[in-house]
């Protein structure tokens, strides 16, 4: 109630301000025509249009470009003022500020509600504000208050927070035991995503079972490759607040993080070819060498980084206030760099990451590196809320284009294709003599937590094919977004009870304990690592 309330406030003085900051201009309009027309009037009776022109009696309106002056006179109000309304002046900031607030008390009432925090996720929570949020700002006609959302404003701000945050968490010996399962189910899976939802939409089109809509093949791939994107934050939630395996935890943590590094290079790769007429052997060749170089690229960059902030941490004893700076500087550099040379800034953040928490971590005092978790949660976190505003804004947005056959294939395929690329794999993993076997219930776990959210939601919005196109695709990714979301993320925990996946606190026997070394300590590393 406090947030709708303060939103409408809100929404009510923006209206306001627009209105009198129209009226105001129609006034000054009216006025300059007036005069104008009285500064003509005398020209004509003095008789000397020749030589003093209309244009030179208005003063110094040549020297001045359109609508400066009047611009910075309602910004900065001239003379001295007690008080004054400058609300273009702070919009963006204020806005953005007022929401993130707003969100973080809700996010507060929503842990103080025991109820509510059992039966759905939080991040349903989150999207209904920004819904709601969208809901208000579009019926008060204010929608220009809010910064357009872009692709450069997802990739270079609100990405890395959330990755590097994510990357600190994966420093756990329970991943490392796990990394090769996590790379196949990242890479493998993804391709077998990509490569047989993008085809068989394309052909349930050409066959007529979607109606007279059709698609191109290219295209299918391109959407095929950002839909594949998983973000199962919702389901990391409930992972920690059933305390599930962390074989079962980091499997799908480490998959949902690799998996989005592996979707943004291979929709890269199809957007390029969108914009190619004809692509023949030497194009696919040159594409999966870009895949290649750019993710190769992104870890040498991601250790070359990592290297350097060790080092540097080094020589920091008597200057302390400087670690937190050189571990989030150096980190988002390494971001930068990889997006510079075109090369893959998830895996570079995330290499970077990990060889920040294992060799740099260890160099600078305990109150930094407190400060450095604690300030990339803190950041991670208010990402994630303006995310979800963006998504709120984009669910009410009219130029929606809904097909109910593209849509509801579209959803049928996600997740068939996902059961079949987890289950295949993880078969083909246990029939390869892993110590630690993969069970059916974490299978059927690790396939159905394969939600959508961000990512996938800004490849499509920044996906360049025609508008009515794009439309229809936007609208068919967040009708996945909304059901992964809420229907899976809302029912995943019951299975969880029902499938009897094993907790972390279930004894183990002491063989499966000294042969795999596992540390059920979250973030422990090295105790009991056997070398």
């Amino acid at each position: 109630m406090v947030n709708s309330l303060c939103l409408c406030l809100l929404l009510f003085f923006v209206a306001s301000s627009r209105l009198q900051v129209s009226a105001e201009s129609v006034l000054e309009d009216a006025t300059s025509d007036r005069l104008g027309n009285d500064t003509v009037r005398e020209v004509n009776h003095s008789g000397s249009e020749s030589t003093h022109p209309s244009v030179e009696h208005t003063g110094n309106e040549s020297t001045h470009p359109p609508g400066e002056h009047t611009g910075n006179k309602s910004t900065h109000p001239r003379g001295i003022h007690v008080a004054s309304w400058r609300f273009d002046y702070v919009r963006i900031p204020l806005v953005t500020t007022l929401f993130i607030v707003l969100t973080a008390w809700c996010k507060m009432a929503f842990h103080h509600i025991p109820y509510l925090s059992r039966l759905i996720p939080e991040s349903c929570v989150l999207i209904l504000l920004g819904t709601l949020t969208g809901v208000c700002v579009y019926f008060s006609g204010a929608v220009d208050v809010f910064p357009e959302f872009s692709e450069e404003l997802f990739f270079l701000v609100l990405l890395p927070p959330i990755v590097l945050e994510s990357g600190y968490s994966l420093h756990n010996r329970a991943f490392a035991d796990n990394f090769g399962t996590v790379l196949l189910y990242a890479v493998v899976g993804t391709l077998i995503n990509i490569f047989t939802i993008g085809p068989v939409l394309y052909g349930l089109a050409e066959v007529g079972a979607m109606g007279d809509f059709r698609i191109g093949f290219r295209v299918c791939l391109a959407f095929s490759s950002l839909i594949a994107a998983v973000d199962p934050v919702a389901v990391l939630a409930i992972f920690e607040e059933l305390g599930v395996n962390s074989m079962l935890y980091f499997l799908v943590f480490g998959e949902s993080l690799l998996n989005d590094a592996v979707t943004v290079v291979m929709y890269n790769m199809m957007s390029a070819f969108l914009e190619i007429d004809e692509i023949g052997p030497t194009e696919i060749a040159l594409g999966f060498a870009s895949f290649l170089s750019v993710s190769i690229g992104g870890v040498v960059i991601g250790v070359v980084h990592g290297v350097v902030t060790a080092i540097s941490t080094k020589y920091t004893a008597h200057t302390r206030v400087v670690e937190p700076l050189l571990m989030l500087g150096l980190s988002y550099l390494a971001y930068i760099m990889a997006e510079l040379f075109h090369f893959s800034g998830i895996i570079s953040l995330l290499t970077c990451a990990v060889v920040q928490a294992e060799y740099a971590m260890p160099n600078i005092s305990y109150k930094s590196a407190t400060s450095v978790r604690v300030i990339s949660k803190m950041i991670s976190s208010t990402a994630d809320m303006v995310i979800f505003l963006f998504l709120g804004l984009a669910l009410v947005n009219p130029s929606h284009v809904w097909h109910t056959g593209f849509t509801l294939w579209t959803i049928l395929l996600c997740l068939v294709f996902r059961f079949f690329g987890i289950f295949l794999i993880s078969i083909i993993v246990n029939w390869f003599d892993r110590l630690k076997k993969i069970h059916y219930e974490d299978m059927f776990i690790t396939s159905y937590g394969g939600l959508r959210g961000a990512v996938c939601f800004s490849l499509a919005a920044s996906l360049a094919v025609e508008e009515s196109m794009k439309n229809i695709l936007l609208t068919t990714t967040m009708a996945v977004i909304i059901f992964t979301v809420f229907v899976q993320g809302i029912t995943i925990k019951p299975l969880v009870h029902i499938f009897r996946v094993k907790l972390a606190m279930e004894k183990i026997s002491m063989f499966e304990e000294v042969n795999t070394g596992v540390s059920y300590l979250p973030n422990h590393i090295g105790s009991n690592r056997l070398n």
